[in-house]
Parts: C-alpha cells; structure tokens; sequence
C-alpha cells in the first residue's frame, strides 16, 4: 500500500523529532503497587508518580470507588446540567469548598478542561491576560482559546508583571500562575502576585495542581501555608489525580465565581460529569489527607533528605521545597541516558525535554511520595552519584 501524503509528511515530522531525541514514547506498566511499577518484567522504584501523599492505591480510597461503583455504574452518564450531578459529586464539592477555605467548589472532568473552563468563561477579546512564562501548557491554551490578549511574563519576575499592570489599557486584567511549577517544583511569589492584583483591581487566578494536598498546615495548597483567601486570590484550581491519587479537578472560589462557571464554561458544561464512583473516593482521599498530616510530613522529609544528600554529592538541583526535584541535564540525550542508566538500576525517572521544558533545559524531573522510603532515597542517590562520576571522566 502506498503510503498517503499526510503519512509522509507526517513520518518527516517524527524522523526529525527522532534525530533531535525529542521523540516520546509511552512505556507499558504491567503493575502498580504503591512506589514500585513492574515494566518489562522488571521491578522499578517509581520517582516518576505524582502520588504525592500515597493515596492512590490506598485500600480506603479502593473500597471508596468499589462501593460506590455497585451503586451508581462505572460513568455518570450525562453532563452535570442534564442528569449527571450525583449526591456525591455534590457533597464532594461542598468538602472541598470547606477544606480549601472557600465558598464553593465545583467539580471538572480534568485539570485542562478546568483551567479552559475558567479562562474562557472569565475573559474575552479586550481582555489581558498576564502570564508567568512557565505556567502550565493548559493555562497557556486556555488563554490563547479565549482571545484575550496574552503577555507572558519572566519567571517569578513581580516587577514584570507590576510593570505590565501599570501600562494600563482597556478591559480586566487577569493575573495566571501555577502556584507550585510542575517541571521546576518552586513555589509562586503569591502574596506578591495578590498585593499587585488588589492594587490595580485586577484578578488572580492561581493552578495549584502541584501544591493542593501537600502544602499548607492542613494540606489546603500553596494559598493556605501563604495565608491567602478567596477575597486575595478569587480563583483556585487544583487537581485530584495528584496528592489526593485519584482523578479528576475542581475550582473554588466564591458563589458568584461557580455559578458563572455552571452557566459559561464550555468544558464543563459539554461534557459527561466525572464517574461518580471517582467522586466518591475522592472524598476518601481528601478525609485521608486531612487526617493524616504525617503523609505530608513524610514526603516533604524526603525531598529534603534528597535535597541535602545531593548536595553533598555535588548534584545541582533547581530551588524546590517541594516534592519535585528537578535535575537540569542541558541536553535532551544526555537526559535520555541517564534516565535509561537509572532504570537499569531499578529506578524509573522519566527524562522531560523541550517542548515541556525550554530547549537547553532537559532534566530529570525526579518526584517523592509518602510511600517511598530512606532507603528508596539513599538508592537513587547512590545511582546518581555513580552517573555523575562516570560524565566528569
């Protein structure tokens, strides 16, 4: 069969990706089991999850989704606004609401759908959008989408965005960061960011996929342990296949906020609601985590230990307090290498390369769970320190 003009041009496409070690590929897990993944017949230690608390395959949380399966079928079958919205996506959205210090919450199918659900509900043609440039890919489609103007702004850089917000113009202003940043594992500047928004009546919306379950004194984000609530920072998204292992996002903010999102944002409003059963252990989680402050404490111990270890070694990492810990390589073969080293060693840390992270800026993004061990630690830094002994030869 000969092969169509799109397969050509398309094969180009993904030979020059190949050439440039920027091909991705999808690895096939056999098994889960808490920090360790069998691939390959092999038995890895995974630092590659972002199970961050230990939850996902928690026997709770299990039971949670099984029972609540039995009782209302494996999918919602419709969207929320026709006959999807369950008595458990409406308590968990309530617990959700009180566990982040908001007024309400509202359940989206995915942390993308949640972010293009807001964005584009929120703003509009005359509109600026003021983005930290390492925000997360969906905030920075979900800004292009709703055709507001977009100025990205440097990392972290207040001035920046001060600056920005001086300039004036037409139409709201809207203020977008993730408050911990997924590939660099830093945590946003947010009280800055709040104090620049309520000076020039401007709003602030803040992703906090990475910092919702971990950060905070009762797991609450990255706006808790900041001390900021929903009249600081309006908008709050945060993801549950992260800390809380399970799947699924919401935003939470305060009544006028959600019920503008029910009427307006399209990704929610066409599309089928998040399976029940997911909702159910969801709220499992989220009881868990409150609970248990020892799983936050363990993880971010980890990541210090880590931290401290590396250091000695001589390993860089990027400035994280948090459980991602980024190891900057440069080049992408030179992060593929390691990466393919460590698994032989029994250790799995995917290699990020451009475009997820700007090109010269390939790493090992390297992540903790409450799950792992010293001694899953003290592993990994043993293979470091042996890969980087071998590159300084």
């Amino acid at each position: 069969m000969t092969a169509s003009t799109l397969s050509r041009r398309l094969g180009a496409r993904l030979a020059e990706q190949r050439a440039r070690d920027l091909y991705r590929q999808r690895r096939v897990v056999e098994a889960v089991a808490g920090t360790r993944v069998r691939i390959d017949g092999r038995e890895l230690i995974n630092f590659s999850s972002n199970d961050y608390l230990g939850l996902a395959g928690h026997p709770q949380v299990v039971a949670a989704l099984r029972e609540a399966a039995l009782e209302y079928g494996v999918g919602a079958g419709a969207a929320h606004l026709i006959s999807g919205h369950t008595r458990v996506h409406h308590q968990f959205e309530e617990e959700l609401a009180a566990f982040t210090g908001r007024e309400r919450a509202l359940l989206f199918s995915t942390g993308y759908m949640a972010n293009a659900g807001v964005i584009t509900a929120l703003t509009g043609r005359h509109d600026l959008i003021l983005a930290d440039r390492l925000n997360h890919a969906s905030l920075v489609d979900a800004a292009q989408l709703s055709r507001a103007r977009l100025q990205r702004y440097a990392h972290g850089d207040v001035a920046a965005v001060a600056r920005l917000l001086d300039a004036g113009g037409d139409g709201w202003r809207l203020i977008v960061s993730d408050g911990v940043f997924s590939m660099d594992g830093d945590v946003a500047p947010l009280a800055q960011l709040a104090r620049l928004a309520a000076d020039h009546d401007a709003g602030l919306m803040i992703d906090d996929a990475h910092g919702f379950g971990v950060l905070g004194e009762n797991g609450a984000g990255s706006l808790a342990e900041a001390g900021l609530d929903a009249g600081a920072v309006p908008v709050l998204m945060g993801t549950l296949g992260k800390a809380l292992g399970v799947f699924g996002a919401f935003v939470a903010g305060e009544a006028a906020l959600i019920e503008t999102l029910i009427q307006s944002a399209r990704s929610y409003i066409y599309t089928t609601a998040l399976p029940p059963a997911l909702a159910a252990a969801g709220r499992a989680a989220l009881s868990l985590a409150e609970r248990e402050a020892w799983r936050r404490e363990q993880v971010l111990a980890l990541a210090q230990r880590f931290r401290t270890r590396a250091g000695q070694l001589g390993l860089e990492l990027l400035p994280s307090r948090t459980p991602i810990q980024p190891l900057v390589l440069g080049e992408a073969a030179t992060a593929l290498r390691w990466s393919a080293v460590l698994r032989e060693a029994g250790c799995l840390v995917q290699a990020i390369r451009s475009p997820t992270v700007p090109a010269g800026s390939a790493r090992l993004r390297i992540t903790f769970s409450a799950g792992h061990t010293e001694a899953d630690v003290d592993a990994l830094l043993e293979c470091l320190a042996a890969l980087a002994q071998a590159e300084a030869k």
